[in-house]
């Protein structure tokens, strides 16, 4: 995997995301956000800002002073399978975090990896274009033509980026990419998580002392006794937490887990800003130089810049929100996901700023702290 410089967790996903954010991923207002060098008109100036090492003098503004907003992060949690040669990352969740100019709060909400989009043509991974799924766009574009069993996920990310840009309308200011493994690391590294489990939920992956199930007949299929998390307060553990908000098939499909990936990820949000993680710039390195090439950072300002800006937030300022939306297909044929008119138009206020006044005639979209 290729890695940019320093990242940081901001939300899931991340789912994660993403660290950052997403996350996330997971995410993932986590604590890695990521920022695209492509566009930053957002976050203020781009001059050269102090070094990571020295702390800033009373007369120069801390790194990261100047990013005012608004920011659009995108958090991206990725399927990858180590034990299978080549095999090309999926994304599992896809969440955008917008924070408002002025950084005082923000939005989160997830676009399911079946919503069918238009993806355009990728040079880099010789990808001619066409209408697919969303999470068809990350392992597209993480093709590599001279080396077909080694993708590139950071590729990948650009194209998944780039069309969630033009799906959304929303300029993408930062991004991160989180494997699963990454995810568990992240979770375990805050000491875990504290989360209400708003319905019951049957893994299909995990047995109670954490093992994976084995394979079993079918496509997708697996035997072996399984996790449960029953409804309440829990806290869970790196691989609980992920397992819990992997699971989709459950009353309400992907857009339950969507729910679930946004609950975890303000989880988080409340478990790094309680330890005021995001101004600590040493601790941030710490957890970031942990997760190794499990997290993929895509270049722009450093990660101690964005969660200096972002520290302000508080878990209280962060509006979860679940867009509706519907299979698309012919007859018994399924194609995908698309959003309905409310979803839609929910981007559509977003972009002009009257998210506020949206959410309040549409109670529902906002998920339940």
């Amino acid at each position: 995997m290729m890695l940019g410089e320093p990242r940081r967790r901001l939300t899931l996903v991340l789912a994660a995301l993403v660290a950052v954010a997403v996350v996330a991923v997971g995410a993932v207002v986590i604590t890695r956000l990521v920022g695209t060098d492509r566009s930053t008109p957002t976050a203020g100036p781009t001059a050269p800002s102090a070094s990571a090492d020295a702390p800033p003098s009373p007369s120069t503004p801390p790194p990261g002073a100047d990013i005012t907003g608004p920011l659009n992060l995108l958090l991206v949690g990725i399927d990858t399978r180590v034990s299978v040669p080549g095999w090309e990352p999926h994304a599992d969740a896809v969440l955008i975090l917008h924070v408002p100019a002025g950084l005082s709060r923000a939005y989160l909400f997830s676009l399911p990896r079946d919503l069918v989009v238009d993806v355009p043509a990728f040079k880099p991974a010789g990808y001619r274009g066409g209408r697919t799924k969303l999470t068809n766009a990350m392992s597209y574009g993480s093709r590599v033509p001279d080396r077909p069993k080694q993708p590139d996920p950071a590729q990948g990310y650009e194209l998944l980026s780039q069309v969630v840009s033009d799906y959304t309308g929303l300029r993408i200011d930062a991004g991160a990419v989180l494997t699963f493994g990454g995810f568990d690391e992240l979770v375990d590294s805050l000491g875990g998580v504290d989360i209400h489990v708003d319905q019951r939920v049957v893994s299909r992956h995990r047995q109670p002392d954490g093992k994976h199930r084995s394979p079993g007949p079918g496509v997708g299929g697996y035997v072996g006794p399984q996790m449960v998390y029953e409804p309440g307060d829990r806290h869970l553990n790196g691989w609980q937490a992920l397992d819990y908000a992997r699971q989709r098939y459950l009353p309400g499909g992907d857009y339950t887990r969507q729910r679930h990936q946004q609950q975890l990820i303000r989880s988080l949000v409340g478990k790094i800003l309680d330890t005021d993680l995001a101004r600590q710039p040493e601790r941030v390195e710490q957890v970031v130089a942990a997760l190794g090439d499990m997290l993929v950072y895509v270049g722009g300002r450093r990660i101690v810049e964005f969660a200096y800006a972002l520290g302000g937030l508080s878990p209280d300022a962060l509006t979860l929100v679940t867009l509706p939306g519907a299979a698309v297909g012919r007859g018994n044929a399924y194609r995908g996901e698309e959003l309905t008119q409310t979803g839609r138009r929910f981007i559509t206020e977003l972009r002009a700023g009257k998210v506020d006044e949206f959410l309040a005639e549409h109670p529902k979209l906002v998920v339940p702290r």
